[in-house]
């Protein structure tokens, strides 16, 4: 059984002992890693689904999509791939270092950390689990006090399916977190927002620790004219509806074209509300005090029109979909990361205004565009840095593990999933070999006239 702890003494050394032995580098032992997560997520799909419900309110359908598919999806996927993933790649060295090879082969780091978050708190600390195990390294996983019960499910049964010395989980608050960083990985993955990644990032320099940073930030979607209203209202409201708009790549804000602007937020609201209608209570739930009485002071602040929603209750910590027609590009709601229910709608006398406005603000994780037009989408998305993009769609990027997910600038740095994971828990090394036959001695000193004229024609 994979140990858990609630102190950090004793992990990191532990670990580093295991991961000296070499057993985590074979391809027997990675596979039985990946095969691990996804009997996990498989056996225990109620136990999860329990944990979130307590957690964020999630249904145990919404637990599934959102959480557990994803993960099962991409450890599967990374099973399947490993083998190829792990061959070392044969280079071509130049007329100078002949005779020789040369390749280059991913080593693991060795052991690393990985903080997850509170808002996807199964998903999100599996998904770097999976790039650590198939590079080879040893981990501790870190998962959010604020989703304490999934926490709980993660320390008491992942330990059941994984390498009991290899892997471990390691429970507390930011106090624990930033101990653990004291004690230097070879590398550390953090999904949260940018204020903490900072922090994490600063926590991580005094002993020169790489960091994965997948961090936030207001993920536009532009509508253009030509788009298909029905499709992008209905596809931007069911995903702004996940998780309660608690959701990293969530569409923060709307920018639509002056000609179909009315039209769009109108279809929007008719979404959100046949999308929520047959629940109980229509009102999304909100993970914690904080985060709601931050999400309804944005509510009351905003000069924008509240056309459908703003209702909330603190007792039950739940807010109402909301859509905000026009609000000030000042208002809190257009400044700060929503992570929330609440959608504002702005119009835009054209693309190119889109543009301007999005490329004024901090680079997002993921921006997304709806139109008929390829040519106009590429575009777009050529004119608008940010960590990944989508076209007549929302975050469904997230979904393709061949696809490297990751932000830039304030929307984080590094990537991950799929190779692309396997790459970024690995060490890319260089090997240069060299025979002993022949060994020219006119290409050691003292140089001759001849062999200073040779050695510049050859190197």
């Amino acid at each position: 059984m994979t140990r858990s702890h609630t102190t950090t003494e004793g992990v990191l050394p532990s670990l580093r002992a295991v991961f000296a032995t070499g057993r985590t580098r074979s391809l027997k032992w990675r596979i039985e890693q990946l095969r691990g997560i996804e009997r996990f997520c498989d056996e225990q799909e109620d136990a999860i689904a329990d944990a979130l419900a307590a957690d964020l309110g999630r249904s145990a359908f919404d637990a599934w999509l959102g959480d557990i598919a994803g993960a099962k999806a991409e450890a599967e996927y990374a099973r399947k791939n490993l083998k190829k993933w792990m061959r070392k790649r044969s280079i071509r060295v130049p007329a100078s270092q002949l005779p020789s090879k040369a390749w280059i082969q991913y080593d693991p780091l060795g052991v690393v950390l990985i903080i997850g978050p509170w808002n996807y708190p199964l998903g999100l600390s599996l998904g770097p689990l999976i790039a650590a195990v198939s590079a080879g390294n040893c981990a501790v996983v870190k998962p959010s006090e604020l989703a304490p019960a999934t926490s709980a499910v993660l320390a008491k049964y992942l330990p059941r399916y994984l390498d009991s010395s290899a892997i471990q989980v390691v429970e507390g608050d930011a106090v624990v977190t930033q101990a653990l960083l004291a004690e230097g990985f070879d590398h550390a993955l953090f999904t949260g927002g940018t204020e903490v990644g900072k922090k994490i990032m600063a926590a991580a320099a005094p002993t020169l620790t790489p960091v994965t940073l997948e961090l936030g930030g207001k993920s536009p979607v532009i509508v253009a004219a030509d788009a298909d209203i029905d499709v992008a209202a209905r596809r931007i409201a069911w995903v702004k509806l996940l998780n309660s708009g608690q959701t990293c790549i969530a569409p923060d804000y709307v920018l639509a074209e002056k000609s179909i602007a009315s039209e769009l937020t109108e279809k929007i609201v008719e979404n959100l509300t046949q999308m929520r209608s047959a629940q109980p209570q229509f009102a999304q739930p909100i993970v914690n005090e904080r985060q709601f009485d931050r999400l309804t002071a944005v509510l009351k602040e905003t000069s924008g029109k509240v056309v459908v929603g703003g209702g909330s209750d603190r007792d039950q910590l739940r807010i109402e979909p909301s859509v905000i027609v026009n609000p000030a590009a000042d208002d809190r709601v257009m400044t700060e990361e929503i992570f929330g229910p609440i959608l504002p709608v702005l119009t835009v006398s054209s693309i190119d205004a889109a543009v301007e406005f999005i490329n004024g603000r901090d680079k997002p994780l993921a921006m997304y565009v709806f139109t008929a037009s390829s040519k106009r989408a590429e575009s777009f998305i050529d004119r608008v840095p940010s960590g990944g993009a989508v076209v007549n769609h929302c975050a469904m990027h997230y979904l393709v593990p061949q696809l490297p997910f990751g932000g830039v600038g304030a929307s984080g740095m590094g990537a991950y999933h799929g190779q692309w994971g396997f790459e970024a828990m690995s060490h890319r090394r260089s090997v240069l070999a060299k025979r002993t036959f022949p060994d020219p001695l006119m290409f050691y000193p003292p140089y001759s006239t001849f062999a200073t004229k040779l050695m510049r024609k050859v190197f």
